[in-house]
């Protein structure tokens, strides 16, 4: 049987899911504003660059296929904050990491459980809130990414330019203990899984959730909706600073505005998605943001302002169709299936963002002058996956329920 909530134990769940994603998405993203400084500091390449980027996700993905066997298996509640310390303990070692090699396990380290709590967080929505509400709920727990660029990346940058690059790290891990213990005090138990089937193993759920062929689309789906951004985004603050002319104390406004812009759209997306229709927003957005994707890669000296611009309207409209995008996700999910599902997309995701990631910095190079070149060739490939993501995904079948089809 579906769990039910009040709307105050409902609220107060979204409200603690959001706060751990923000801490995850926040530990991923603040390593690439990190870029120029840590380039310099382990004198290594934006290809090397790229890797510490890759190995997040790609061990997320990686971490992902062997969470699947067991996601079901036990409580959420008490799997999220097992991972959820896990994760907190590896963000630790990354901001004590002395040298290039140990900062690149550390981040390895991250991802393998990083990647799964993001999964995890879905997998409780999917569980908990119906269909006809998901589109809202899924816009409060994105609200994280938005809080994370307005918030975390800038104070982020900002600690790190005074105090040193580890800073932001051990900041993140601090917050991570806070939130634990909120999720431990305020999230019930959520074990109606459990009883809503008889067991079976894991690698007979994982064979169910890969016959469906419903299952496979949504997976296609899933990757192509990340790899379309992740082409482009690693490398947005190294572009800014040698192509776009902006300064380093500058760069963290390209991360406020577009965070605060999110942040006021993010709701109003997911309320859209519920009242209008999910793919209609999903497409409709996905559309337009073809146009700040290759448009952000060709700016050149066009001063903070004309930098601006372009990057909030990046960042509005590619966090705006993850919004209806993901509760397409969790939908097109067989409930009997979801957490397998979703911690299998979950691998999806990490290993299209990785793959992007390493493509994008395979494609740009740097001029005699230190000018980024071929950006505009990531964000071309990164376009033709968003738009291939819109024609998979009008072929989604989804689950009008959350516990039931």
């Amino acid at each position: 049987m579906p769990i039910t909530l009040s709307s105050t134990r409902e609220r107060w769940l979204l409200i603690t899911l959001a706060g751990i994603q923000f801490t995850n998405i926040l530990d991923f993203m603040i390593m690439m504003p990190l870029g120029p400084a840590l380039t310099a500091l382990f004198h290594i390449s934006d290809a090397q660059f790229g890797m510490l980027v890759s190995a997040y996700t790609l061990a997320g993905g990686a971490s992902g296929l062997l969470a699947s066997t067991y996601i079901d298996r036990f409580d959420r509640k008490r799997l999220l904050l097992v991972l959820y310390g896990l994760f907190a303990l590896s963000t630790f070692a990354c901001g004590v990491a002395p040298t290039y090699e140990t900062l690149l396990l550390a981040r390895v380290s991250a991802g393998i459980f990083g990647g799964v709590l993001s999964a995890l967080s879905q997998t409780i929505v999917g569980d908990v809130i119906p269909f006809e509400r998901r589109g809202h709920a899924m816009g409060i727990v994105m609200t994280s990414f938005s809080v994370s660029t307005v918030a975390g990346v800038p104070l982020g940058l900002f600690l790190a330019a005074h105090f040193g690059w580890h800073i932001p790290f051990l900041l993140i891990a601090g917050v991570c203990v806070l939130f634990a213990v909120f999720a431990f005090l305020t999230l019930p138990a959520l074990n109606a899984h459990l009883q809503a089937h008889a067991p079976v193993s894991a690698w007979s759920r994982i064979s169910e959730v890969l016959k469906d062929r419903n299952h496979l689309r949504a997976f296609v789906f899933s990757a192509l909706l990340m790899f379309s951004g992740f082409t482009v985004i690693p490398y947005i603050t190294i572009f800014m600073q040698s192509n776009v002319g902006l300064r380093a104390d500058q760069v963290p406004y390209v991360y406020l505005c577009g965070g605060v812009a999110t942040l006021m759209t993010a709701r109003w997306f997911g309320n859209l998605a519920d009242s209008w229709d999910k793919f209609q927003t999903f497409r409709a957005i996905a559309l337009v943001f073809l146009l700040p994707l290759i448009g952000l890669t060709l700016l050149g000296p066009v001063g903070m302002w004309g930098a601006l611009a372009v990057s909030t309207l990046f960042f509005v409209c590619g966090s705006g169709r993850m919004i209806p995008g993901m509760a397409m996700l969790t939908s097109a999910a067989n409930p009997a299936l979801r957490g397998t599902f979703m911690t299998l997309n979950a691998s999806v995701q990490s290993a299209a963002m990785g793959l992007a990631a390493l493509v994008g910095g395979a494609i740009i190079s740097r001029d005699t002058a230190g000018l980024v070149q071929n950006y505009w060739g990531s964000a071309l490939i990164g376009a033709v996956a968003s738009v291939l993501a819109v024609v998979v995904a009008g072929r989604l079948n989804l689950h009008q329920a959350a516990g039931k089809s």
